[in-house]
């Protein structure tokens, strides 16, 4: 952080458990990708964190989606802006999901969106995954009480 923010070296860290425990009860992940032109386009998706990865579907003609295709370098934000977390990483078409990550993906889906959103473990089992996307991290930056327990993991 730029001299000034008073985080030239945190109070406490945070502990992935505590930062993971929010990527993985959050509703909605606020999606930035950059357009082939340079502009950005930031969009909220509903998805699962399982395995260290954001897993989230949609329709492949979206425009975020477009974008990542030809850039898969994304951030990923959390919905409050002061109990922050902001995963950089790369976005990718996922494989077709089968057996126990299919089921639960789906399980995890229904956890958070039932009754809006119920998907099957099959949904993304064929040769059309259903626009499954995945999220891999890079880094992420995480505050709850900034700047005192401002904390970076690096992936």
């Amino acid at each position: 952080m730029p001299a000034g923010y008073g985080a030239d070296q945190a109070d406490v860290l945070l502990t992935w458990e505590d930062v993971e425990s929010r990527l993985i009860e959050s509703l909605h992940y606020w999606v930035a990708t950059t357009r082939p032109d340079g502009r950005p386009h930031v969009v909220p998706r509903w998805g699962v964190w399982l395995r260290g990865r954001l897993w989230y579907d949609g329709s492949p003609d979206t425009v975020h989606a477009r974008n990542l295709g030809s850039n898969p370098l994304c951030v990923v934000h959390l919905e409050s802006g002061s109990q922050v977390v902001i995963v950089e990483g790369a976005s990718t078409a996922s494989e077709p999901l089968t057996g126990l990550l299919a089921e639960r993906v789906a399980a995890e889906f229904a956890r958070k969106y039932a009754p809006d959103y119920t998907p099957s473990p099959d949904s993304w089992s064929g040769e059309d995954t259903g626009g499954m996307r995945v999220v891999t991290p890079r880094s992420v930056l995480a505050w709850f009480d900034f700047p005192h327990d401002l904390t970076r993991f690096s992936f």
